[in-house]
């Protein structure tokens, strides 16, 4: 039996990079798995599709009128504004909160009580290591944004353990999707460097000298999302190539 049997899921940003990543690990592992993203090309190949943007309004409730509930709902969506506190207008700002964080709030509100109903279920929200657990130049919106993923992440965490509903948030270091490369080729246009050498500054951020794989944060999703991990509730699964032990 594989890991997620009879299990079902709801996936957001699940068109490209780390997203994709889950729900196609999801698949394997033996899950329904719903897709989210508001690009429908990147969804043609998944078999339970939702086009939807997450900023809109009523999107959650939208979203669950076409699923149901699940057992297993993964907060993937973000966006990253590049930046220090003084380059971050009031639109950075809300739209950086509009995505990272209010998308998973109203997502987990429109969720939960069906997990409660039905006794149990794992909520695995895409944060940072750029948070609450170490600062990075340049990236203001962005870790202010995933510093409070983890906050959220704890609170609900703390307030449904007793009814069986789990809530974890994966912090990855950097991870080679194609929004990161898009940022590499832009960051190299504006500083004049090459692309390999931008490329490799991202990369040597990691002790581990590489970038991640969407696949392998995929991995880490499975296991929280199993019963493997019913014990586990409320942590920041660090998984950055030795970033923060350094």
């Amino acid at each position: 039996m594989t890991r997620l049997t009879s299990k079902r899921a709801l996936v957001t940003a699940a068109g490209q990079g780390i997203g994709r990543a889950i729900a196609e690990a999801f698949l394997v592992q033996g899950a329904s798995v719903f897709a989210v993203d508001r690009d429908a090309a990147l969804l043609e190949s998944f078999d339970h599709a939702i086009v939807q943007d997450l900023t809109a309004k009523d999107a959650a409730e939208a979203i669950f009128a076409q699923t149901g509930p699940v057992d297993i709902l993964v907060n993937a969506a973000g966006m990253v504004h590049a930046g220090t506190v003084l380059d971050c207008t009031r639109s950075d700002w809300d739209a950086a909160f509009a995505l990272n964080v209010t998308a998973m709030f109203e997502l987990a509100r429109a969720y939960l009580p069906a997990m409660v109903e039905r006794g149990g279920g794992s909520i695995v929200n895409i944060a940072s290591v750029a948070s609450s657990i170490i600062g990075v130049p340049n990236r203001f919106a962005y870790g202010a944004s995933k510093g409070a993923v983890i906050g959220m992440t704890k609170a609900i965490a703390a307030d449904f353990v007793a009814q069986g509903v789990r809530c974890n948030a994966i912090c990855p270091g950097t991870v080679e999707t194609p929004s990161l490369l898009e940022r590499v080729r832009e960051q190299a246009e504006r500083s004049g460097a090459s692309y390999d050498e931008t490329y490799q500054a991202f990369a040597s951020r990691q002790p581990a000298g590489r970038l991640a794989r969407p696949e392998e944060i995929a991995s880490l999703a499975v296991y929280l999302a199993s019963d493997e991990s019913a014990f586990v509730t409320g942590t920041t699964a660090v998984i950055d190539g030795g970033w923060t032990v350094l």
